[in-house]
């Protein structure tokens, strides 16, 4: 019994994962090889042809998808670590609030904040209207409905998925370490470069990973922010599903995001150096 006990305390996350996640997964990818239409039905052919036919179709929205999220993680990088670098090295007693301060944002609705974006970068706003009424800015200077809009609302929404991870990381730092450095005379690039950066690459792992993710497939920001041109994979996604009820062809949509992220990860993690990177998290 005392071998059953580590697998008896996981059956519950087994079955939640089965439930959940492999039993949705298995429905979707049956669906995604099935031809009909939502009054008539749909029936499994094994059509392959739905991904090819998918992918010919909307291969400009998965790019730039890829694109937007790509982008977006870059600025949440720059952004994100010397946030949580200074939090967790120069926040003192303060660490909590500033951390509170971080989280306070995701007390309001995703929806809501990503709509308040929207409000303060239209043409006419509190911001821009201001600045074109002081003659600071030309009166067709717009940001909404552009590349610049999207990514920037893909930065502020999932920016603290990127700051939490590496402030654990860096959190752990034993400042010890960083004082011995410059003890043997390493200046305080060498030092960051040598030994915090190194120890804190699980941070920015996770980090990526949590934000490329959710904000490649993202269709809020798109949607609210974006215009026409602007179109991501979500979007169709969620066209192809709840409007136009085409679920062989979201769903086959919907795979080949999950592929290809699925690649970049892998990709990703070969490049980062999955084992030095799980050697500075076992420290």
């Amino acid at each position: 019994m005392r071998r059953l006990t580590p697998y008896l305390l996981a059956l519950p996350s087994w079955m939640w994962l089965a439930i959940f996640l492999v039993v949705p997964m298995a429905a979707m990818a049956s669906v995604s090889l099935q031809t009909g239409n939502a009054i008539d039905g749909f029936a499994m052919t094994f059509s392959f042809s739905n991904y090819s036919d998918a992918l010919g179709r909307y291969s400009t929205q998965l790019v730039r998808s890829l694109l937007y999220g790509g982008l977006a993680t870059v600025a949440m990088l720059m952004i994100g670590y010397p946030v949580a670098y200074w939090i967790a090295f120069k926040g003192g007693a303060r660490k909590s609030v500033y951390l509170f301060l971080l989280l306070l944002p995701f007390f309001v609705s995703f929806v809501l904040r990503t709509i308040s974006w929207n409000f303060l970068l239209s043409d006419n706003g509190i911001l821009f209207g201001t600045l074109k009424g002081w003659g600071l800015l030309p009166e067709d200077f717009h940001v909404l409905a552009t590349t610049v809009a999207v990514v920037g609302g893909l930065t502020y929404n999932f920016l603290p998925f990127m700051i939490l991870p590496i402030y654990v990381s860096l959190e752990r730092v034993d400042p010890r370490v960083i004082e011995a450095a410059q003890d043997l005379y390493a200046t305080r690039t060498a030092a960051f470069r040598r030994v915090v950066l190194p120890l804190s690459l699980p941070g920015v792992f996770a980090g990526v990973l949590m934000t490329f993710v959710p904000a490649t497939a993202d269709p809020i920001n798109a949607q609210i922010l974006g215009g026409t041109a602007n179109t991501m994979i979500g979007n169709i996604i969620q066209t192809e599903y709840l409007t136009n009820l085409n679920y062989p062809t979201a769903s086959a949509l919907s795979f080949t995001l999950m592929a290809v992220l699925l690649v970049g990860i892998f990709i990703y993690a070969r490049a980062l150096g999955t084992e030095n990177v799980l050697e500075a998290a076992a420290r």
